[in-house]
C-alpha cells in the first residue's frame, strides 16, 4: 500500500499556526489535522481519507456528525444555547431520567450533570466524603481519571502526569490493578487473581496503612482505558463488591472511557455481575458534545442545596445531543458493538498468530487492546513499536493512539462496520510487518 504524504502542505501551515498559540501541554501524538468527518471516516485539510479507530479517545460513538444527533443540536440551539443551573429545563430533566433507566444498579439513580469525565470523577470524590463522612479513597495503580487536583491523584498511569504538582490531595492510597497479563501478586491456590488483589487491599492496606472505617470509596476504571485497555479477571469485582459491604466503603465505577454501550453493555461493569455505587460518565455519551456525569444511587446523592455546582452543567446543547446518542446506541448501535467489536476481536487474535512481537489481545466489544513486546517470553514491553505502528498505519489511512507502556488501543466509533474493521485490520497489519521488519 502507497504511504500518502504526511502531513500536506495546508496540515503542515495549520500546525505551525497551533505552536505559536495554543498550549505545549496537549500530547499530541500524529499530525492530523481535521477537515470534516462521517461516521467511521474521517478527511484532513489537504484531502486525505482516513479511517478514524480512535474515535477522538471514544467519543463519537455514534460517529462523526450523526444527522439525527447534529439535527438536535441544530433544534435545540435554535430554541436557547444556556441557561444557568439556578433554573430548569426539559432536556436536562430528559437525560437524568434516561440515565436513570440505564444507570447500572437497581436502586433509582440521581445525576449531577458535568462538563467532562475529570469534573465526573471530581463530583464523586466529593459525594463520596460528603455522604459517608470518611476522608480517605483507595485507587489503583495504572488508572487514569483525569488531570484536575483530585482526579490526577488517583491517576496512576505514568508519572508524568504527576510531575511538577505536588503536593497532590491527600488521602488516597494505591492497590495493584488485576492485571493478567502481568500479574505482581502471588495468588493462593485455586485463588482468581482478582481475588488475590482484593485480598491484598484488606489483608495490606486496610491491616497496616489505613483504617477501613475510615475509607470513604473505592474508586476503580471498570476495564483500565490510558493504562493498557486492561479487562479485569472475573473474580475481581464480585470480591471487591463483598469487600466494599463488609466495610461500608462505596464503590465508584469510572465508566468514562468504557461506558456508554463501548462494551456491548451500557456499562462495562454489567459484564461482572454487580452494582456500584457511583459511577462516572462522560465521552460517549453526547457523541462529542462536552458533558458527563456523575451518577449515583439516589440513596448515595444526599448532599444538600449549594454543596456542588457548576455553571455549564446540564448544558441545553449537549443535552440534546445526549438524548440522541443515547437513543441511537439503544436502538442501533448497542448489538452492533458487541457483535462486530467480537469479530474486530477474532480477527485481532488471527494477527496475532503471525506476528510474534504481539503479546496479547484482549479487550470486550469495541474496547480492544493489542499489546506489544520483545517476545512473548519475557513479555518486555516493546513502546518502539508500537510507536513505530501507529505511525505507519496512520501513513496509510488509519487512525490509531496507544496506550499503556506498549498497547495499541482499537476504540471505533459504535457504527463501524464489518467491512471497515476489515479495510482496518488489513492497514494494521501491513503496518505491523513493515514495523517488524
Amino acid at each position: 500500500m502507497e504511504p500518502l504524504k504526511l502531513p500536506g502542505p495546508k496540515a503542515r501551515a495549520l500546525i505551525k499556526r497551533d505552536s505559536a498559540v495554543i498550549s505545549p501541554s496537549y500530547p499530541r501524538g500524529l499530525p492530523f489535522v481535521m477537515d470534516h468527518g462521517k461516521g467511521t471516516e474521517v478527511w484532513d485539510v489537504d484531502g486525505n481519507r482516513f479511517l478514524d479507530f480512535a474515535a477522538g479517545i471514544a467519543v463519537t460513538s455514534t460517529g462523526h456528525s450523526h444527522p439525527k444527533v447534529v439535527k438536535a443540536i441544530q433544534d435545540q440551539a435554535e430554541q436557547f444555547i444556556h441557561i444557568s443551573s439556578d433554573f430548569y429545563h426539559e432536556k436536562w430533566i430528559g437525560l437524568g431520567e434516561k440515565l436513570n433507566e440505564i444507570a447500572p444498579f437497581e436502586e433509582a439513580a440521581t445525576s449531577f450533570m458535568t462538563n467532562s469525565g475529570t469534573e465526573s470523577v471530581e463530583t464523586a470524590i466529593k459525594l463520596a466524603r460528603h455522604h459517608s463522612g470518611r476522608m480517605n479513597f483507595i485507587g489503583f495503580t495504572g488508572a487514569f481519571h483525569g488531570r484536575t487536583m483530585g482526579a490526577v491523584t488517583f491517576t496512576a498511569s505514568k508519572p508524568g502526569y504527576h510531575r511538577g504538582f505536588y503536593p497532590l490531595m491527600n488521602g488516597v492510597v494505591h492497590a495493584p490493578f488485576p492485571n493478567p497479563y502481568r500479574p505482581i501478586l502471588d495468588r493462593l491456590p485455586g485463588e482468581d487473581y482478582g481475588e488475590t488483589v482484593v485480598r491484598y487491599i484488606e489483608d495490606e492496606i486496610l491491616a497496616h496503612i489505613v483504617p477501613a472505617d475510615e475509607v470513604a470509596g473505592i474508586l476503580v476504571e471498570t476495564i483500565q482505558g490510558e493504562g493498557g485497555y486492561i479487562v479485569p479477571p472475573p473474580g475481581f469485582f464480585p470480591a471487591l463488591r463483598e469487600l466494599c459491604d463488609k466495610y461500608g466503603i462505596l464503590m465508584i465505577t469510572d465508566e468514562v472511557q468504557s461506558g456508554m454501550g463501548r462494551t456491548g453493555k451500557w456499562w462495562a461493569i454489567e459484564h461482572f455481575g454487580v452494582e456500584p455505587d457511583i459511577v462516572t460518565a462522560a465521552k460517549g455519551i453526547a457523541s462529542g458534545m462536552p458533558i458527563g456525569a456523575c451518577i449515583a444511587r439516589s440513596s448515595v446523592m444526599t448532599w444538600p442545596r449549594g454543596a456542588h455546582g457548576n455553571t455549564f452543567g446540564g448544558n441545553p446543547i449537549c443535552c440534546a445531543a445526549a438524548l440522541a446518542t443515547i437513543d441511537l446506541i439503544e436502538t442501533e448501535y448497542l448489538e452492533n458493538a458487541a457483535t462486530v467489536g467480537q469479530y474486530a476481536l477474532d480477527a485481532l487474535s488471527e494477527i496475532m498468530t503471525r506476528h510474534s512481537h504481539i503479546g496479547d489481545v484482549r479487550g470486550i466489544g469495541m474496547m480492544i487492546g493489542v499489546e506489544f513486546v520483545k517476545d512473548r517470553k519475557s513479555k518486555v514491553p516493546d513502546d518502539e513499536l508500537c510507536n513505530k505502528v501507529a505511525d505507519l498505519a496512520f501513513e496509510r489511512g488509519l487512525i490509531l493512539l496507544s496506550c499503556g507502556k506498549s498497547v495499541m488501543r482499537f476504540a471505533p466509533p459504535l457504527c463501524t462496520t464489518k467491512a471497515e474493521i476489515d479495510e482496518g485490520l488489513t492497514i494494521f497489519e501491513e503496518a505491523v510487518t513493515l514495523a517488524e521488519k
